[in-house]
């Protein structure tokens, strides 16, 4: 079995996510309370919640960042990308109905149609996908 080297581009755009992730992670575990209410009712724990995710997304950014736990991390990451979609859509929807929205349409339409491509985005930097950057054969 050979071993693919990792592109510039590719390295770039793990380090990018790396700090995607670790800057929400903080942002989690300092600001809560913002977060608290674009949790769905149906989550349980929801400040237990919201820590345990700032948790996992800077664990995920230090798991990218080392050979040994980069594919685990890159899959874990696309798995919270999915499961945090519900929040995602709570938050439009409370923003937008909202007399005081703070954000709008620009933020958000971006933010919900980006979702996929920030899930392909952890498996691309996990190194669990090169599509469609692997050579032809």
């Amino acid at each position: 079995m050979t071993q693919c080297t990792e592109t510039t581009q590719g390295r770039i755009g793990r380090y990018a996510l790396v700090a995607l992730y670790a800057l929400a992670g903080l942002a989690h575990l300092l600001f809560a309370d913002a977060f608290l209410l674009i949790t769905p009712d149906w989550v349980p724990f929801p400040a237990t919640i919201i820590a345990l995710t700032g948790i996992c997304e800077i664990a995920g950014a230090i798991g990218l960042m080392t050979r040994r736990f980069r594919r685990v991390a890159g899959i874990c990451l696309a798995i919270y990308a999915v499961c945090v979609f519900p929040a995602n859509i709570k938050h439009a929807i409370h923003d937008l109905g909202s007399a005081t929205a703070t954000l709008g349409w620009w933020y958000h339409l971006p933010r919900l149609a980006l979702q996929p491509a920030i899930v392909w985005w952890a498996l691309f930097a996990g190194r669990v996908t090169r599509w469609p950057f692997a050579p032809q054969s």
